[in-house]
């Protein structure tokens, strides 16, 4: 990887560790599904009016944009609400890395090598380390919902891959926008159900006063500099290296999340969750990566062959 590069994925650990702080000061404001909605809901009205929806299986799309719109942030959102630290969320939500080696398993009969297995063991570890630190400190509940908000991003992981694989040459870009098409609907019809019908609403007006500012804030972090910039940013690398080698750079983000959210919100996690925490990135980074085989290997080249130079300029 060039040195350019690895400035542009350091880029995207830094947008992305930060993006936990914005999510706190919109949650501090918004009620957790309507903040959901909100925060893709301005997204898909321009990607509905300028971004030409990309040639894959609506099946592919769907899984996709629920699992990692609607099913992430339902429980990341809902956590965070109830009382998981900011940083600590961070860490915990990169149980999806594991989670995706599971769920390419399980549905698409990718083999697992022995160092992922032994990777998803050490990270399941890692978070029966958190989780009993938790238990001692406060309750673990934010934290089983943070661990679904990784299993539904896992999910989404597994939409994306399949739309890729099946049409070769995809503009990858158009694809990671068109997911915020999926998630606004569905969201605010629950936000409607369970936060009521008028609570949004009247977040939206409080949010345009003198001490709203933050909660806007907010929306345009998310919206624009954590999905269009960093999203984009992030797709330009994976179609210029391979997975493995791209992938690692996520393991940054809760070091970021954590020191922000210690800076900035005086969140200072216990020694026994950076313990857990350093054994669940050694554990992911394991699951993550290893040696490819052949066929791996060849698939990949035939991938980014087909891909060729990335559209970014065009999303």
């Amino acid at each position: 990887m060039t040195a350019r590069d690895r400035l542009l994925g350091l880029t995207v650990v830094l947008l992305w560790g930060l993006n936990f702080l914005a999510l706190r000061a919109g949650l501090d404001h918004f009620p957790p599904f309507f903040f959901a909605a909100l925060r893709f809901a301005v997204i898909a009205l321009p990607v509905l009016l300028f971004v030409p929806r990309p040639k894959v299986r609506m099946r592919w799309l769907l899984l996709y944009g629920t699992g990692f719109g609607i099913l992430q942030f339902a429980f990341l959102f809902t956590a965070m609400r109830a009382g998981m630290p900011t940083g600590l969320a961070s860490l915990v939500l990169q149980s999806s890395a594991p989670f995706t080696v599971l769920l390419g398993t399980l549905f698409l009969r990718e083999r697992i090598r022995p160092i992922q297995v032994g990777g998803i063991v050490v990270a399941m570890a890692g978070m029966a380390v958190i989780g009993w630190d938790r238990l001692e400190h406060a309750s673990v509940l934010p934290v089983l919902l943070t661990l679904a908000a990784g299993l539904g991003w896992a999910f989404g992981n597994i939409g994306a891959r399949q739309a890729t694989v099946e049409s070769p040459g995809l503009n990858t870009m158009h694809l990671t926008l068109w997911i915020a098409v999926v998630p606004p609907l569905p969201m605010f019809v629950l936000s409607a159900a369970t936060e009521g019908p008028t609570t949004g609403l009247r977040a939206v007006v409080d949010s345009f006063s003198t001490t709203g500012w933050p909660a806007l804030a907010a929306i345009a972090y998310t919206a624009i500099l954590a999905t269009v910039v960093g999203s984009g940013l992030w797709t330009y690398l994976m179609s210029r290296y391979p997975a493995g080698v791209v992938a690692p750079f996520t393991l940054l983000v809760p070091i970021v999340g954590i020191a922000a959210a210690w800076a900035f919100l005086d969140e200072t996690p216990t020694p026994l969750s950076l313990i857990g925490g350093v054994i669940v990135i050694a554990g992911a980074f394991a699951a993550t990566a290893g040696k490819r085989s052949k066929v791996d290997r060849a698939q990949a080249a035939e991938l980014d062959a087909a891909a060729g130079t990335p559209e970014l300029v065009k999303a």
